[in-house]
């Protein structure tokens, strides 16, 4: 049996916080990307328009203060010992977020099979967002079957694990899903739900079967 498990990042595996509010905090501008986050909540901002925004606050950004961005976020435990069991059991494991993709990539070297995000400019940024490369939900479930394709496989051998309405979609196309840490939008479609803190105890509720 061979499945893929698909994972968001921002507050699934990040407990309660997102690569853009980590990273404002190493600029000292939470309060502005507060806000920001707060719009796209609500959508009042449309993914690129935010991408385009954030962008502008974080001009000043290096690569120093990503990796104290990710070095420093609040991770769910047991991260690396989920994905290890997957991996060795012959599965495949794989993060999809809308986040910028120079923060998402990071976590390829935990153990990840994939990692896709937004398509950001080249840190530092020289370079205009182009709104092309920036992912919205729908694109979660176009990526999902692209690996799914990849690796020889279907959506009906995948497991999504997710927490807010950017999950919506890629939950309805998929068999099994997990809320973890989740909001209603995911939380009332989600075959399992769950709350805490280790991410080994939400890979628990899915287990070995289908």
């Amino acid at each position: 049996m061979t499945r893929l498990h698909l994972f968001d990042m921002d507050g699934t595996l990040m407990h309660g916080s997102a690569a853009a509010i980590e990273i404002s905090r190493q600029l000292g501008v939470e309060r502005e990307i507060a806000e920001l986050e707060r719009a796209f909540a609500a959508r009042e901002l449309e993914p690129p328009r935010f991408a385009e925004l954030a962008c502008a606050l974080w001009r000043e950004l290096t690569e120093e203060q990503v990796a104290a961005a990710f070095d420093g976020a609040p991770w769910m435990a047991g991260i690396r010992d989920v994905w290890a069991e997957i991996r060795a059991r012959g599965e495949r494991c794989a993060v999809i977020s809308l986040s910028p993709g120079f923060f998402v990539e990071r976590l390829l070297t935990w153990g990840a099979d994939a990692a896709h995000g937004s398509r950001w400019p080249t840190v530092p940024f020289r370079d205009p967002v182009d709104p092309a490369g920036i992912l919205d939900a729908g694109a979660k479930v176009r990526i999902a079957d692209e690996l799914c394709a990849e690796f020889g496989l279907t959506r009906a051998d995948c497991v999504a694990y997710g927490d807010s309405m950017s999950d919506a979609l890629l939950f309805s196309a998929v068999p099994v899903s997990v809320a973890v840490n989740a909001d209603h939008h995911v939380r009332d479609i989600a075959v399992h739900s769950y709350a805490g803190r280790d991410l080994r105890e939400a890979y628990e509720l899915v287990g070995s079967g289908r």
